[in-house]
């Protein structure tokens, strides 16, 4: 026995202790108020490779458009992308981030000027989350929206192909930036914003991005006036694999556009992530069958426009419904761009890439949808009234995007001129703006 007493107790007063400890540990839990939001690095690194991913974007859309424009205009078509890069960034940090998520807002249709330059900040200002004790750098949320401010831009491009003198591009973009995306990012998506208080849902930008970029694309091929009419009829994809890696590139880093906008690597992200994948698997398929219904082959062409048309449809929605509803509106989607796509010569408007038909119309599907079906998730108002809503913001992200672009491009059109003459359309437009050729004959 006295060989087994000392051990054993003290086994025994360890045990003894350890209960007193849990003991103790359970009776007097942290009160509420004791938590405190700390920057979480997890979602910090999250983010961090979202915005990496969402800027991605931008040359593979490049890509995408460079493979469906003529060789003749490659090199314009894909720099309109490239120069977006360069010019949206430093209009966000000048002034275009303060106009959308500034601090201080002046009410609900506008930000402030409170953080031009990123003016208030440095390395241990945060931003929150969606959920109020996680936070994270606000330069990499700031970072993270410049993509997307980056993207919305370059997506009206698809419109000007051939005939956009390349300084006016540069001028347009500018200003949109400033005086159209940055203020509609405000409404949505700043807790000050009139739609977002309104309870209108866009999780990743279907609204902001998309309707907004579709919406000004179409207004500005309608005052561009038509390409040519030698110009429209050589105007064939020149290098359709161009096509298949920019839709590639942009449904990968499309992972981080809808699920980044989660803010955190959390069950929402994962959602976000799925919801994409099925959506734009849907769409792909539906436009390969509404082809081959209407007489055509299954073509790459095709397959790539599905893909990026379900991405469209299911921004607005990723987080918010379930997958057998994202499956559903990349099919709707789908079905809704493809007859858009078919139908455009009848209203008359060069819009030379479908930039509407692809972003517009299935933005449009994507926010009114997103309304219908978020219920599966619990998310929003009642059906009916969260529709109303969703048709409020569509509403009224038309009108504004419209009538702003409408505006800007009258005054750029008053200063120096908005498209190039019939001589140089027809020399090319790389020869004219760039003085370079994407091809030679060697």
């Amino acid at each position: 026995m006295k060989r087994y007493g000392m051990p054993l107790v003290l086994l025994l007063a360890t045990v003894a202790s350890g209960a007193a400890w849990a003991q103790t540990s359970t009776e007097t839990p942290p009160a509420p108020e004791t938590i405190k939001a700390v920057v979480d690095f997890a979602d910090t690194a999250f983010i961090l490779i979202a915005s990496a991913l969402v800027l991605l974007m931008t040359p593979a859309l490049a890509f995408f458009y460079g493979g469906l424009s003529r060789s003749k205009s490659v090199l314009n078509t894909m720099m309109m992308s490239f120069a977006a890069m360069g010019v949206i960034t430093l209009v966000w940090v000048a002034v275009g981030y303060s106009i959308a998520f500034g601090d201080n807002p002046m009410g609900a249709w506008f930000g402030s000027f409170h953080n031009v330059m990123l003016a208030g900040m440095d390395s241990s200002s945060t931003a929150t989350t969606f959920d109020p004790t996680h936070l994270i750098p606000k330069y990499v949320f700031v970072m993270f929206q410049a993509t997307f401010a980056i993207i919305a831009a370059a997506l009206i491009s698809g419109a000007l192909v051939d005939r956009m003198k390349f300084g006016a591009y540069l001028a347009f973009i500018t200003l949109w930036s400033i005086f159209v995306y940055s203020p509609v990012a405000h409404w949505v998506w700043d807790a000050s914003g009139w739609l977002f208080n309104l309870g209108a849902l866009d999780f990743a930008g279907g609204t902001v991005v998309h309707i907004n970029a579709g919406v000004s694309a179409l207004v500005a091929a309608k005052l561009l006036g038509p390409r040519l009419q030698s110009t429209r009829n050589s105007a064939i994809p020149h290098n359709i694999p161009f096509v298949l890696l920019g839709a590639g590139l942009l449904w990968f880093g499309w992972f981080g556009f809808n699920a980044g906008s989660a803010l955190s690597a959390n069950g929402s992200a994962g959602l976000a992530m799925l919801t994409t994948q099925v959506a734009t698997a849907a769409a792909m398929l539906v436009w390969l069958i509404w082809e081959r219904a209407t007489g055509h082959a299954m073509s790459a062409v095709g397959a790539a426009t599905g893909a990026v048309v379900g991405l469209v449809a299911i921004t607005p929605a990723a987080g918010l419904v379930s997958p057998a509803y994202a499956i559903l509106i990349g099919a709707i989607g789908a079905t809704a761009s493809f007859w858009a796509v078919q139908n455009k010569r009848r209203f008359k408007v060069d819009d030379v890439l479908d930039v509407f038909a692809c972003h517009g119309v299935a933005g449009i599907v994507g926010a009114i949808l997103t309304g219908a079906f978020a219920f599966s998730t619990g998310q929003g108002k009642g059906t009916f009234e969260q529709v109303k809503i969703q048709c409020i913001g569509v509403g009224a992200t038309i009108v504004y995007a419209a009538i702003g672009t409408f505006i800007i491009l009258k005054l750029i059109s008053l200063a120096g001129g908005l498209r190039l003459t019939k001589d140089e359309e027809m020399e090319g437009i790389d020869i004219v703006c760039h003085e370079e050729s994407a091809y030679t004959n060697k």
